[in-house]
């Protein structure tokens, strides 16, 4: 985008970078908070986990199949089951941070056409649909 040329493309440009930070910073302060507070409860003893910290170390050491089956630990998304657990709530916190550059996203995509920058949307939107599907699992490959 060229932007020395124009000076209401400069504004528009310029805004849209202005809604992106704020949305970026408001986000992120969010995330932090989220995850200190889910931290602290899991580090507490106020909220039961799933896995009991004391068998974490040793239980990381075993295969994921193993894992799964001495844990009954949830795959995909099923572990939204148990956010009511510190570990899996901990999990959330983490996930909101995955999902931060999907809601900026979606949030400049109208300023984005209204300036006209249709490519720039085009962009936007397709990394929206990508981080869409990437967390649907629906782009896991392999077995």
């Amino acid at each position: 985008m060229d932007v020395d040329r124009d000076p209401a493309r400069e504004r528009a440009y310029l805004e849209i970078q202005g809604i992106y930070a704020r949305w970026l910073d408001a986000a992120t302060r969010i995330g932090f908070v989220v995850s200190l507070v889910a931290f602290l409860l899991y580090v507490s003893g106020a909220l039961e986990p799933q896995v009991p910290l004391q068998r974490l170390a040793e239980l990381s050491r075993l295969p994921v199949a193993r894992f799964l089956e001495a844990t009954g630990e949830p795959t995909g998304w099923h572990w939204l089951t148990l956010i009511a657990r510190a570990d899996y709530l901990n999990l959330a916190a983490v996930t909101l941070f995955a999902f931060v550059t999907l809601v900026c996203y979606l949030r400049i995509l109208a300023p984005l056409l209204r300036a006209g920058e249709r490519l720039q949307a085009a962009i936007a939107a397709a990394q929206v649909i990508v981080l869409l599907l990437a967390a649907s699992g629906w782009l896991t490959g392999g077995g």
